[in-house]
């Protein structure tokens, strides 16, 4: 797709999968996510839900790679709604530490952006410091968010 310092994106969708090693991004966020992240069976939804030709589902994953080592990843699942809901929501996103501060975080989102329609939302702890490249990035803060956990 695109490459930048010895970085290069990847997007993967429902109809172009070739080269896309699930397990690799799925270990990749499972490990980089700290504590903002999931199960690795949750991750391996996402993906899924991204890559899934059924309708009302579909999406990206988008991966970084340095020298064939995955450095980033971001996961965009379509929401099949319009209007009331944004038609896309930014699940997953995470950048290596060996590359945080450098762009890469970035350019995924951007990439990600470029290549859907529609609105995106995404969820944000307050205190996670990439809360500050989403802002720059043109994405705001309408609601908060609560949660009846069953």
């Amino acid at each position: 797709m695109a490459a930048n310092n010895n970085i290069s994106y990847d997007s993967y969708t429902p109809y172009q999968q070739e080269g896309l090693n699930k397990e690799e991004v799925i270990d990749f966020l499972y490990n980089s996510l700290d504590e903002y992240g999931d199960a690795r069976e949750d991750i391996a939804k996402c993906i899924d839900y991204a890559l899934s030709k059924a309708e009302g589902k579909g999406g990206s994953v988008l991966v970084a790679r340095e020298q064939n080592r995955v450095v980033g990843a971001l996961i965009l699942n379509n929401t099949g709604m319009s209007g009331y809901i944004p038609e896309n929501i930014l699940v997953y996103v995470a950048v290596h530490n060996s590359q945080r501060g450098k762009g890469v975080g970035k350019k995924l989102v951007q990439l990600a952006a470029g290549q859907t329609s529609g609105s995106i939302a995404l969820h944000v702890e307050p205190h996670n410091p990439a809360r500050h490249l989403y802002e720059k990035l043109g994405f705001t803060n309408k609601y908060l968010e609560y949660r009846l956990q069953r």
